[in-house]
């Protein structure tokens, strides 16, 4: 499914309706350039859940929101085995929802099952997001 945000509030809203289809064990990676949208993304899917004080976790690959949302970064990582050996993957298919920008930096290490959301620019503000 494509769908068209024509601001950050609309990414939050498109979020916000696709979390109600996330269950335990979720595992979701988010692809897009930089600056696309990601760690917005991530905000409207934490509203649903009742979270806030969401960041991007660059700097510490991973931050945790409540006891089940995790928010991987991996733009530093350059391959699964990295991941690996920081314990990152130890919460892939546990009791939570694992959430991970640049996952493509760590493609060896993931599940074989996950869903995937491309956050696309198309403008200064406008972002197609293909579910």
């Amino acid at each position: 499914m494509e769908l068209i945000s024509k601001s950050a509030i609309d990414t939050e809203s498109i979020a916000f309706e696709y979390a109600k289809t996330l269950k335990t064990g979720d595992l979701i990676v988010l692809e897009g350039d930089l600056g696309a949208g990601k760690t917005t993304f991530v905000k409207g899917l934490c509203k649903y859940f009742n979270l806030d004080g969401i960041t991007s976790p660059t700097y510490a690959y991973l931050n945790v929101y409540g006891d089940y949302i995790y928010h991987y970064d991996c733009y530093r990582l350059s391959c699964g085995e990295e991941a690996e050996l920081l314990g990152l993957t130890d919460y892939f298919n546990g009791e939570n929802i694992c959430i991970i920008e640049w996952a493509e930096n760590i493609k060896d290490a993931l599940p074989k099952t996950y869903k995937k959301v491309v956050i696309e620019k198309t403008g200064e503000k406008e972002r197609k997001i293909i579910l």
